[in-house]
Parts: C-alpha cells; sequence; structure tokens
C-alpha cells in the first residue's frame, strides 16, 4: 500500500468532496502592480491528491449571462509540484479546462500564469478595465478552480498588490494590510467572485448611510482627481436610493454594500451587479456634465435592485452548479426586465431622475418597441434565450434582429403588471407588495434563492388573483407586433407624436453623439455621418441607404446633424424630397427620400378622467 502523507489525508479529492466536509483553502496571490501596463501576476496554491485533475478557468460569468470568460488573456501558464514542473494539456473540447496529473508524493500544486487586460474595449468585465490611473479588478479573471469543488464550498485566501499609493474599495472584508500587500478573510468561491476591488490613485468614497442596519458606501475611482467631485445634490439622491430601495423589498441581504464606481473613457462602460457590491463604469466626465448624469446616474439604482432581484431571488436557469454549468436565459425578463423597470421607480423615488423624465424615459420605450420590425417573427422570451449571443450582436439592422429586449420591453410588461396590480386591487395593492413578499424575508447575510416561472406567478396571485399565467405566456412567448403599451394607457397616459424632442431623448442623443431620427426618416446616424442602423420599411431603407454607409451630403450641402435635421423640416415645409448622398464601401451614390411628415418624437399625455398612476408609482416611500 501506498503512504500517503497525513496532511494529504486530511484534504479530499477536489473531486471527490466527502459531504459536510470543509475543503481546505486555495492560496491566491495577484499582483497588479503592473496594472497600469494592463499586466496581472497570479500565484496559486492548490491542495491536491496524487492522480489525474482537471483545473477549470471560470467560463460563464454571472450577471453577463453568457461563456464571458477572457480565456484568451491567460498567459504564462506554469504549473509545479514542488520544484517538478507539471505538464498540462488544454481538453481539445473545453479550451476552460486544463488536465494534469499530480505526482505520487504532491499534496499542493503550485500554479503561475499572467493575464493581459485588453486596451480601449468594449464589452463587460473581459473588456478594458485598467489605465495608468485605476483598475477594476474581476477575481474570475485571475485563478483557476478544480474540477468537481462546488463553489459555495470552496474557499480561497486571497492576497493583492497595488501599485504603490493605490486605494481601494471592495466588498471584501481585510484582515491585514502589510508591506504593501492587503490580505482578505477566506471566503467560498462563490463570495471571492462576486467581490471585485475596484482601484486606483485617485479615489474618493462617500458614505450614503445606513438602512436595515447594513452601512452602504459609494467607491469613486477615476482617471482623474477632478473626476471625483460627485455634486452634493447627486450624492443627496444616492442616500435616498440606499433608503428607498430598502422601503420597497422591506428587508436587505448584505451584511454591508458598496457602490465601485469607475469613472474613465477607456474602460468597458457598463454596469454589472453582485450581492454585497456593484461595478458600474461610466466616463470620465460623469459627475461633471449635465447631459451625463441625466442619462446614466440610473444606472446604480439599476445595479442595487439586482442584489434582491438577480443574486438573492434568482432564475433556476441561472443559478448553475458552477462556473462551466451553461446558463438558461428563459426568465431574464424578470431578472433584467423587472431590475429594469424597478430601477426606473427607485431612480424617481429618490430623485435622480424627475417623474418628468421617468415618462420620457417610458415614452422612449414604448416608441422604439412599438416601431421595431423584429417584432414581426421574434418573441421576447427568444431575446432572453439568446442572451449570450444578443449582447455582442452588431448594431447594423438592430431594428430586424431584435436586440436585448428583455431589458427595455420587459419595463414596459412589468410596468402593466403594476398598474394591473393597483387596478384589481382597487388601489390597495402594487408591485411594492410583489417585491416584498417575493425578495423580502429577513434582513441577513448574502442567499440566493432559485426560483422557477410557476413560484413567481403563484406569489403574484397571492397579492392579487389574476391569470398571470396566461397574461405572461401571451406577451413573452407569443409574437406581437405592436409594443405592450397597456402599462402606459392603464396609468392614465397616452402615447403621441410631435416634432418636439424630449428632454431626455435630447440628452440621449448628445450622450452618444448621434442624430436619432427612427420615428420619422427611420434612420440612427452619428453625428460624422456613419449609418448605425435603418428601420426596415422605413422611407430611409425604402430609398436604399443601409447601415454601414456614411452620408456625405444632405440636399447638396456637407452632412452634419443640424443639416440633417433641417432637410427633414424642409422637405415637411415645402412637400419636397431630400436627396442624399451615402459612401458605400469605395462607391458614392444618390437616394432620393420621399418623406414630408417632419420630425417625429414620443410624448405621453394624460388621458381626461383617469388617475394619475405614474405619478401615484414615482412618489418617494421612505421620505426625503
Amino acid at each position: 500500500m501506498q503512504r500517503i502523507p497525513k496532511f494529504a489525508l486530511v484534504l479530499a479529492s477536489f473531486a471527490r468532496v466527502a459531504a459536510g466536509q470543509t475543503p481546505p483553502a486555495i492560496e491566491l496571490e495577484v499582483d497588479a502592480r503592473q496594472a497600469p501596463q494592463r499586466l496581472i501576476h497570479v500565484h496559486e496554491t492548490v491542495p491536491v491528491l496524487p492522480g489525474p485533475l482537471t483545473l477549470f478557468y471560470p467560463k460563464w460569468i454571472p450577471g453577463e449571462h453568457g461563456p464571458t470568460g477572457p480565456i484568451a488573456d491567460v498567459v504564462n501558464l506554469r504549473i509545479r509540484a514542488g520544484q517538478q514542473a507539471i505538464s498540462w494539456k488544454r481538453d481539445s473540447t473545453d479550451l476552460f479546462a486544463f488536465q494534469l496529473t499530480a505526482p505520487a508524493d504532491a499534496t499542493a500544486l503550485d500554479i503561475e500564469f499572467d493575464f493581459i487586460s485588453p486596451p480601449e474595449a468594449g464589452g463587460f468585465s473581459a473588456g478594458a478595465s485598467m489605465t495608468t490611473e485605476l483598475a477594476v479588478l474581476s477575481w474570475n479573471q485571475f485563478l483557476l478552480y478544480p474540477q468537481g469543488a462546488s463553489p459555495d464550498r470552496l474557499r480561497f485566501h486571497a492576497r493583492l498588490r497595488l501599485p504603490r499609493d493605490w486605494r481601494y474599495g471592495t466588498a471584501l472584508d481585510v484582515a491585514k494590510e502589510n508591506s504593501g500587500q492587503i490580505e482578505f478573510q477566506p471566503v467560498t468561491l462563490t463570495t471571492l467572485i462576486d467581490s471585485p476591488v475596484a482601484a486606483g490613485a485617485h479615489v474618493k468614497t462617500v458614505d450614503l448611510g445606513t438602512a436595515a442596519g447594513a452601512a452602504h458606501d459609494l467607491h469613486i475611482v477615476a482617471d482623474s482627481e477632478h473626476a471625483l467631485e460627485i455634486p452634493s445634490g447627486l450624492e443627496q439622491h444616492y442616500k435616498a436610493l440606499v433608503r428607498e430601495a430598502v422601503a420597497l423589498f422591506g428587508a436587505r441581504h448584505y451584511r454591508a454594500y458598496h457602490f465601485l464606481l469607475t469613472l474613465s473613457d477607456h474602460v468597458a462602460s457598463f454596469g454589472l451587479e453582485h450581492h454585497e457590491s456593484s461595478d458600474d463604469r461610466l466616463e470620465e466626465r460623469f459627475l461633471l456634465e449635465e447631459n451625463s448624469m441625466k442619462v446614466q446616474a440610473e444606472l446604480l439604482a439599476h445595479e442595487f435592485t439586482h442584489s434582491w432581484n438577480g443574486k438573492y431571488r434568482r432564475p433556476a436557469g441561472l443559478a448553475t452548479r458552477d462556473y462551466q454549468e451553461p446558463m438558461k436565459g428563459d426568465l431574464l425578463w424578470v431578472y433584467e426586465g423587472l431590475t429594469e423597470y424597478l430601477g426606473y421607480v427607485l431612480a424617481a423615488r429618490s430623485g435622480i431622475n424627475t417623474v418628468s423624465q421617468f415618462r420620457d424615459e417610458l415614452a422612449g420605450l414604448g416608441a422604439h418597441f412599438d416601431h421595431e420590425s423584429g417584432r414581426a417573427w421574434r418573441p421576447l422570451s427568444d431575446t432572453a434565450i439568446s442572451a449570450q449571443i444578443l449582447y455582442g450582436a452588431r448594431e447594423d439592422y438592430a431594428d430586424l434582429r431584435r436586440g436585448t429586449d428583455f431589458y427595455g420591453e420587459a419595463a414596459l410588461l412589468w410596468l402593466e403588471v403594476d398598474t394591473l396590480l393597483r387596478r384589481l386591487s382597487g388601489g390597495s395593492k402594487s408591485i411594492d407588495d410583489f417585491c416584498k413578499a417575493f425578495h423580502g424575508g429577513t434582513s441577513g447575510a448574502p442567499e440566493m434563492q432559485p426560483y422557477a416561472l410557476e413560484e413567481m406567478v403563484s406569489t403574484l396571485n397571492a397579492v392579487q388573483p389574476h391569470d398571470w399565467a396566461a397574461f405572461f405566456h401571451e406577451r413573452v412567448e407569443t409574437v406581437e407586433r405592436r409594443a405592450p403599451l397597456a402599462g402606459i394607457t392603464n396609468a392614465g397616459w397616452k402615447l403621441t407624436y410631435d416634432a418636439k424632442r424630449p428632454e431626455m431623448w435630447t440628452a440621449e442623443e448628445e450622450q452618444h453623439k448621434l442624430v436619432d431620427l427612427e420615428l420619422s426618416l427611420g434612420i440612427i446616424v452619428r453625428n460624422e455621418g456613419g449609418v448605425q442602423d435603418v428601420v426596415l420599411g422605413g422611407p430611409a431603407q425604402k430609398a436604399g441607404i443601409s447601415p454601414s454607409a456614411r452620408i456625405t451630403t444632405v440636399n447638396g450641402r456637407q452632412f452634419s446633424p443640424a443639416i440633417l435635421r433641417e432637410a427633414v423640416q424642409a422637405a415637411a415645409d415645402k412637400d419636397q424630397p431630400i436627396e442624399i448622398v451615402v459612401k458605400n464601401g469605395e462607391y458614392f451614390s444618390t437616394h432620393t427620400i420621399d418623406y414630408f411628415g417632419g420630425e417625429k418624437y414620443p410624448h405621453l399625455v394624460r388621458e381626461t378622467g383617469e388617475p394619475d398612476l405614474l405619478e401615484l408609482i414615482a412618489q418617494p416611500r421612505a421620505g426625503r
């Protein structure tokens, strides 16, 4: 019989951990001192038993709803057992798996690799995450873990080195800091991956107050010191957001909450939810420019809402066993759609947006989806199931393809749910009651409770009886040519159109540097003239203009956003077509657009005799 070292007997093979047994912690050292050069150095010590072993690099990243682990940026991988180099082989079909054999006397493997953060790239956390001044560190990018180990039981003891004088924010508990190294308390792999670190040379922490017995902090990390200056009004609104969210759900499921707000023009721009924090990334001057704040300030409300809807209560198809099991996005219209709606509501209740801006957003959503040609073939459910391919889909013919509509269209659906609850109950019930029943419970540390559609429907029926199953089937599973606008009409409003650009529409155009004429010419044009998209069957598409073309002249004049708008108005005034010259590849062509209706933009107007439920929905619940 081969003698196994006593220490190894205490361990269990990570592929065969006995029930109730706690595996030893994996030691993880991440050296981010070269983050300004976009290089991270990793050293990992993994306890093992002798024999075959497979190590996984996390593939399916929670919140990103796809196999987005940046495996291509893992380089220089070396594995040793003591002084012995261990050969490894990548699996031929699962490129995120590394197969090897631990020697007979091995008790641990030392793993080293480097990670390259991409420059100026879009996407989510796998996109650009580092500049010379800051870094957002996502732990899933800096580790391998053994096959067969449950992320909820596998423990990591992580240490981190940052560039000199850099500060940081994270939800992880710090054990100690010594000689430039931060040592965190041991946590499960689930908690580690769920707890990114935002760090940099320019950092500011804002106390957002205590609610339901938990502290809330906003950590701002920016590319410059000037960008850290948060307006006092916005700070107060974010403090109100904390109070309003806790009032909405009635409990919290985190020990403390940390908003990690990264401000840079050189990192991927997005928001990613975590249970006790959120990774929110916006442009450097977000806090300094009015339009930027107007359009994007509610991002924190959306990601904060996910702590309840997405992290605590999660669709069973997204509650996978590990980071290699494919996720099923069938209920993303709940995960993201309800969160989108509640984000709008909480932004209004906390003063981040005005009630007028709230209405503008709903009008914009209603108009967009009511004119989306892809609705004729693709149900909302398929946009959710196809999330992993739609997130990275191109912008051209997006109107025909449909995109991640399980955000915006589903927000309209949940507005309808809210208004139906109010109408059916005579005003005694609302979405607030559902949120308390489904997402509330008892305040405490993070936990996850998966659910199926049937449980959600049952909870709604307990709040207010209705055929909710049929309601969701009709709006989610069937092809509906028209957008779900009943929530707007139920709320006492009507969607109309005129030539006046709404405040939020103008801010969106200026923020994204484009001219959005989808409701009139059926075209969206970037400020430099590039055609981003056309509406199938719209005037521009009928005239032969396609996405990726570049408009050079309008009615004989060099293109500019102002010239294009003036041409639309002139066509309406003089009843004359618009002549546009485009460059497509190496060729120029002239197109005549027969459109004479002027600019059209969406607005909500009051329906006389109906109660204003939008005003009621937007009212604060926790006081100001």
